[in-house]
């Protein structure tokens, strides 16, 4: 029978031999806390490279979008109604283009932190060389990482 205010689902602090369980050690804690903390440098890496992945086309740069937007500010006061609908879409995709721009700096800094993790998290998770390129690492920062393509 179950005590009261305890669900079907709750057995108290026992292991599954039916003892008690021990605390976590200090130690435990740290390595589990070290795991997430290199769990979120990798992705947050990860992610910014999916999102600064480059396109197709000529590569604007911050000074030439700023160009083309002031343009598109100029040309809104005098036109119709249809190419204004462009202008402003237009406006918005260059405003969305100059933001990833500006991220792509940030990645220098992810960058940094991927190098200095990456190659324990790998090692723990059995991430290979060609997996980390497969998932957009550059060679060059996985050099710099100590991840080399032989399996050790």
């Amino acid at each position: 029978m179950a005590r009261p205010g305890a669900s079907q689902w709750d057995h108290g602090n026992k292991d599954k031999d039916g003892g008690s369980r021990k605390p976590m050690s200090s130690g435990h804690k740290a390595a589990l806390a070290r795991g997430r903390a290199e769990s979120a440098t990798v992705r947050h890496y990860l992610e910014a490279l999916e999102t600064s992945k480059p396109k197709r086309g000529r590569k604007r740069t911050p000074a030439s979008i700023d160009r083309r937007l002031a343009a598109i500010e100029s040309q809104l006061a005098g036109s119709d109604a249809l190419t204004r609908l462009h202008l402003l879409q237009e406006q918005k995709d260059l405003l969305d283009e100059r933001s990833r721009v500006d991220q792509v700096k940030d990645l220098t800094a992810l960058e940094k932190q991927f190098i200095k993790v990456a190659k324990a998290y790998g090692e723990r998770k059995g991430i290979t060389y060609s997996t980390w390129r497969a998932a957009g690492v550059s060679a060059a920062v996985l050099q710099k990482a100590e991840i080399s393509r032989a399996r050790t």
